[in-house]
């Protein structure tokens, strides 16, 4: 099945995609703020560009859009159209994520990543819910984990 839009519009929709200051950005921010935490936003600095970066616990935070980055959950569908290119599009995001998220470790840091399935859509986790898991692991002191509608593991 051919693509709907001309190559120009679908260029100019990709480009539209946001890539910082996202909305499961502005809530986890919202709530790494009510819990009274300091952090730094996009460190270019460090493998990956964190989105999330907590220098008083060592850890960084990652959020991850389920498609983009091939959560396995009801959020990540394989496209019908063009499908080898998207599914090669999405293996090299997650080979450079398991590459960063092995530098960051092998550098001291601890990793979170926080699925959109956590943030958004019908499994979604309440802000408390959230907030509750995002303390314990930031505060825990345990190792890398992710957050996704299923809760922290």
């Amino acid at each position: 099945m051919a693509d709907v839009h001309d190559k120009a519009t679908r260029s100019k929709n990709m480009r539209a995609i946001a890539t910082r200051d996202t909305a499961i950005e502005k809530r986890i921010a919202s709530l790494l703020e009510s819990l009274g935490l300091t952090f730094r936003v996009q460190v270019a600095e460090l493998p990956g560009k964190p989105d999330f970066v907590l220098d008083a616990y060592q850890c960084v935070i990652f959020t991850h859009g389920c498609f983009w980055h091939q959560h396995h959950c009801y959020l990540f569908k394989v496209p019908a159209t063009r499908t080898a290119f998207w599914l090669g599009k999405i293996g090299k995001n997650v080979e450079r994520d398991n590459r960063d998220t092995a530098l960051l470790r092998d550098q001291g840091w601890r990793v979170l990543i926080v699925w959109e399935c956590a943030l958004r859509g019908r499994e979604k986790l309440s802000d408390m819910a959230l907030s509750e898991r995002l303390e314990e692991w930031i505060c825990g002191g345990g190792g890398s984990a992710q957050i996704d509608a299923l809760g922290i593991h």
